[in-house]
């Protein structure tokens, strides 16, 4: 009798201790070494980041002429703008895709199964006299042509339009955010906290000529 009691006190332990380990390993077993991607910024890394002086178009001119927004923000829960060149379907595949605004790169690489290569790009800008942080998100795109930890200049081209690995006709997802710390996430979310309308972002931090149709060379 005394050794079924201990033979249950024992298991009963076991089975605690295995519990708490199930519950602790994911931290247990963390890597030391945090991506560059996932780090937050330091309070010194986002003082010395630029502030961006206006946003523009991230394909076709800096008004997004000759492109179309397939599927809007917050339309069937989408989290941004679907973008594409006129000629629909695959005609814009390759087109450049260019960055909204001066900033820094945060992650460039493939975002996963339904994202295909992925970009995002932390901004500092001012409100109101108040300096603010923005990313933008770039979906989707074929080649990649910046680096993590790079910084870009509003205009310069940072990837070519792609398919997603082949899952879409091409077209660049594009989002914009109020994150600091990047996130590929979902594509469609009912929650749209954190995600901002990106055309309307850009309309009211625009200043591109209306005149302008075409992308001004960098110096």
């Amino acid at each position: 009798m005394k050794r079924a009691v201990w033979l249950s006190v024992l298991a009963f332990i076991v089975s605690t201790l295995a519990t708490i380990l199930f519950q602790l390993w994911p931290e247990l077993s963390r890597p030391r070494h945090v991506d560059f991607a996932f780090r937050r910024p330091s309070p010194l890394e986002l003082a010395l980041l630029p502030s961006a002086a206006r946003f523009d178009r991230p394909l076709g001119s800096e008004h997004g002429a000759m492109t179309y927004n397939a599927q809007r923000f917050t339309e069937n829960r989408h989290l941004g703008d679907d973008l594409n060149g006129i000629g629909g379907e695959n005609s814009d595949l390759g087109d450049p895709v260019y960055a909204v605004a001066d900033g820094r790169v945060l992650l460039a690489r493939n975002g996963g199964p339904g994202w295909g290569n992925v970009i995002i790009v932390l901004h500092a800008y001012l409100e109101n006299g108040d300096r603010k942080y923005v990313q933008s998100y770039y979906g989707h795109v074929d080649t990649i042509l910046v680096h993590a930890g790079e910084d870009v200049r509003r205009g310069q081209q940072i990837a070519t339009v792609g398919t997603g690995g082949g899952r879409y006709f091409a077209h660049l997802h594009f989002e914009m955010r109020e994150f600091v710390t990047p996130l590929i996430g979902p594509g469609y979310r009912e929650d749209t906290r954190g995600w901002l309308d990106p055309t309307a972002f850009i309309d009211m931090h625009g200043g591109a000529a209306e005149d302008d149709i075409g992308r001004q060379p960098l110096p």
